[in-house]
């Protein structure tokens, strides 16, 4: 596929991400604009839930608004993420990315890990489910392998790679290890990779690798997602230069 196709398929499978200690509402309001090119509106903005407020009034038509719960830290506190999610929801998040408690998973305890995913479930109802499995801190292809697991048996709708928050977001090495996983599961679960990825050239490594692992034409908004705040930028000049 040719950097101009690729960075049109991007950019309607992109969560377009202001996560930021110091986000301000102008902050926001100008991400919400941003969303809505001339070769289509993102999939969806990805920012913190005080702000989704703001979005609701800003958010061009058909664009989702993602917001983040137990973010970053993937705290081991299942009361309060359920806590979070509901409130996210009361005020109009359509899409929950959710970080796993990734270190209860490195300590061996998978059935509080197990318990934590089925109260996002439960928690979200109908609204999507990403969770956050922070594939860096995993480290390891085995429990990158185990928590993509976890995540479909407990019915998420996506696993996502990263925070952006830690030494090491996505990576091809683990897109590969969960699109794998997802693949031979035969479940309707999708992929999102987060972190790191600044432009057109990041961007489509992922996208190749998920139409090449799921099959072609699988990469689509339902199923695929890039979350970046900087990406959009460069898709952009890839498409009007065209190349």
């Amino acid at each position: 596929m040719d950097n101009v196709s690729a960075a049109k398929i991007l950019i309607r499978s992109l969560d377009l991400t202001s996560l930021n200690h110091d986000d301000s509402i102008e902050d926001i309001t100008n991400l919400c604009k941003k969303a809505a090119t001339a070769y289509g509106n993102t999939a969806a903005v990805c920012i913190y839930p005080e702000f989704i407020p703001i979005a609701l009034g800003e958010i061009p038509a058909g664009v989702k608004i993602a917001t983040v719960v137990n973010f970053p830290a993937g705290k081991a506190d299942i009361k309060n993420t359920e806590k979070e999610i509901k409130k996210a929801i009361k005020v109009g998040a359509d899409e929950i990315d959710a970080v796993l408690p990734y270190k209860s998973l490195l300590e061996g305890d998978e059935e509080f890990c197990r318990q934590y995913l089925k109260g996002c479930r439960e928690g979200c109802g109908d609204k999507t489910l990403k969770i956050i499995i922070e594939s860096g801190e995993l480290k390891s292809t085995s429990l990158i392998k185990k928590a993509s697991q976890m995540c479909i048996e407990a019915g998420a709708d996506f696993i996502k790679t990263s925070t952006g928050k830690t030494k090491i977001s996505a990576t091809p090495e683990a897109a590969n290890a969960i699109l794998e996983v997802i693949k031979s599961s035969g479940a309707n679960v999708g992929f999102k990779a987060s972190g790191g990825i600044k432009t057109t050239e990041d961007a489509k490594k992922y996208l190749t690798l998920a139409n090449a692992i799921m099959g072609p034409g699988w990469a689509t908004p339902a199923k695929f997602r890039i979350g970046a705040s900087s990406v959009l930028a460069d898709l952009l000049k890839t498409i009007e230069q065209g190349y």
